[in-house]
């Protein structure tokens, strides 16, 4: 009996030793760098994909991409689809002296308009790749139809007209560009083309402004800030944190359910879901037309391709086709990086409608300098620029960009 139980101690030893010796194999010996997380261009591949408790692939938790990559390639970089390492320090250390949206002289109109400067705003580092766009292999979005460039032509020779009068015109500068100028146009009373979602050089309603002024810069795809990633069985919703409190839910049905009816058209389209394999595939379609991406509105076509690829790194690949913008279907991939829930909380109730005073100051101010200019106290309000003084001077100085 005492022999047997000696026995029995001896293999429990052998057990715990076997134990022991394999968990200090996880642990990095000293002057190793332990197992890398998934960085941007390189995904972690280790172990099986997480799953949820019904058995569906795991996308959930709040998600960025922490680089800095172009949309489309510039042509400096043609046929180069991924920076070195040396080639990234090098435009990280020019890229941090970047002055975004400089003062204008002070006490000026243009000052106020470019408010929101650097303090607002921040440099990201650089990814590897050169360009969002993967498809066409150049990486450049492919070329607008006829019809479509007709309608913008159409739309820059009415914005345009509206800002002859102003000293923006006179000076010839960039918000000018292929404009000339000269006195008041008979056209400032006329509705735009099309449904306008940029500014133009008037403030008789909301609808003169912006997108972003409205508190409606968002749109889909989306390709910056944070998302949150919530599944239900049957069910994936998704919160986009967009800038300025302007963040929207999205609910994507997985249950096989069809699109809504061809005429019933959503500001970002109506989507369905479906698994194939450890990918959400998402079908976007009845978007309407007073939505925009890229030119497209009505006719956008989206197929998303959600994939975990790593522990840390979620996978997203966007195919865009619309034959009346596009001469061929495009397709972006962007990889994000899994973000401290904690650090990272997100608030989301939409803040900007509630915080807007500008939309209707400004307005109240467009009737102030109405009243003023009919009594002979001011200038004529089309003389006035309301429409180019919140560009981005960093738009054309950002070497990625140039």
């Amino acid at each position: 009996m005492r022999r047997r139980f000696l026995e029995l101690i001896g293999v429990a030893a052998v057990v715990m030793a076997v134990i022991v010796l394999l968990k200090l194999t996880q642990v990095p010996v000293a002057g190793q760098a332990a197992r890398p997380t998934a960085t941007a261009g390189a995904s972690a591949t280790t172990g099986p994909a997480a799953k949820t408790p019904w058995g569906e692939p795991d996308l959930q938790g709040i998600w960025n991409d922490e680089y800095q990559t172009p949309f489309q390639r510039s042509a400096k970089y043609a046929g180069k689809e991924f920076f070195t390492d040396a080639e990234r320090a090098a435009l990280d250390k020019q890229r941090a002296v970047i002055e975004l949206r400089p003062r204008q002289e002070q006490g000026t109109e243009r000052d106020v308009a470019g408010a929101y400067n650097s303090v607002f705003m921040s440099v990201r580092p650089t990814g590897r790749r050169t360009s969002l766009v993967v498809d066409p292999p150049d990486g450049r979005i492919p070329p607008m139809t006829a019809a479509l460039q007709k309608t913008i032509a159409a739309e820059r020779e009415y914005r345009l007209a509206l800002l002859q009068p102003t000293v923006t015109c006179k000076n010839q500068e960039r918000g000018c560009m292929g404009g000339k100028y000269g006195p008041p146009s008979p056209r400032r009373v006329e509705p735009p083309p099309r449904y306008s979602t940029g500014n133009i050089n008037r403030v008789e309603n909301p609808e003169d402004r912006s997108r972003s002024e409205r508190c409606m810069a968002a749109v889909l795809p989306d390709f910056g800030g944070f998302r949150r990633i919530v599944q239900s069985p049957g069910s994936v919703a998704i919160f986009y944190d967009v800038g300025q409190g302007q963040g929207w839910q999205r609910n994507i049905p997985v249950d096989g359910s069809p699109h809504l009816p061809s005429q019933v058209r959503q500001r970002f389209g109506d989507s369905r879901g479906r698994w194939e394999g450890e990918t959400l595939v998402v079908d976007v379609t009845n978007f309407s037309a007073k939505a925009e991406f890229q030119g497209s509105r009505e006719n956008l076509h989206l197929i998303e391709r959600w994939t975990r690829i790593g522990p840390n790194t979620l996978e997203y690949v966007v195919t865009m086709d619309d034959p009346t913008t596009w001469t061929k279907p495009w397709t972006v991939k962007q990889e994000y990086t899994k973000q401290n829930e904690q650090a990272n909380r997100i608030y989301y109730e939409p803040r900007c409608h509630e915080g807007n005073y500008g939309l209707p100051a400004l307005l109240a101010g467009g009737r102030a300098i109405e009243k003023a200019f009919a009594e002979g106290r001011g200038p004529d309000p089309a003389t006035i620029d309301n429409a180019t003084g919140m560009q981005a001077p960093e738009d054309s100085t950002d070497p990625l960009t140039q």
